[in-house]
Formats: structure tokens, sequence, C-alpha cells
């Protein structure tokens, strides 16, 4: 349980492997990423896909994260909604925001289409 960072090429993948994501893992995950960020990395993936709840610090650090590598150019994405995150992101209007995948493999793919 946590989260599990990967790299794949040039893209760092986050996946929060929890069912509540709240203030502590919000901080864990902002650390993560802003250590890739600043080490060159301007792609990433938040798979979202075991989360059941979602809190707003946690929603609040990959609002700022997509703020953060867009001013890099660079593009954030996410993976995997359940219904009750997914409910979260329409309610807050985010899901106009964030480019949103089913699985990984087809986030993953998107970047190289760009």
């Amino acid at each position: 349980m946590g989260i599990i960072e990967e790299v794949i090429d040039d893209i760092v993948v986050e996946i929060v492997n929890i069912d509540r994501a709240t203030l502590k893992e919000a901080d864990r995950l902002k650390s993560m990423i802003n250590d890739k960020i600043d080490t060159g990395y301007r792609k990433v993936i938040i798979d979202l896909s075991s989360v059941d709840f979602i809190d707003s610090t946690f929603l609040g650090v990959i609002v700022n994260t997509l703020k953060r590598v867009a001013a890099l150019r660079g593009d954030l994405k996410l993976v995997g909604f359940r219904p009750s995150v997914r409910s979260m992101f329409e309610l807050t209007r985010l899901f106009r925001v964030f480019e949103s995948f089913g699985d990984l493999q087809d986030a993953i793919k998107s970047f190289n289409k760009n």
C-alpha cells in the first residue's frame, strides 16, 4: 500500500495504491513529484485506480502539479477514476481541466502522440 513511483522512459508514473487519499498521502505525493520535476521530468501520470476517496488537500496537490509541469511545458494526466472520485472531479469541474484515461497504457501512448 501507499504510493508507488515508476519511471517509464521520460514519464513519471505515481500509482496511488490506497483507498483514501488524504493529507498524509498528499504531502508524500507532492514531495515525490517535486523531486522528479526538480531532476528534469516534465511528463507525469497519476494513477488513481485504487482510490475510493480523495480529499481537497490531495486534490490540491494534483492541481498544483499540473500548474507546475505546464509552466515547464510538460503535462499531467490521470488514470482510473472510481465512481466516488469521478464524482469529486465532476463536482469541482476539474474533469474539464485534466486529461484522463481508463488505463495506464493509454495515458502513456497519449504522450507519444504529442
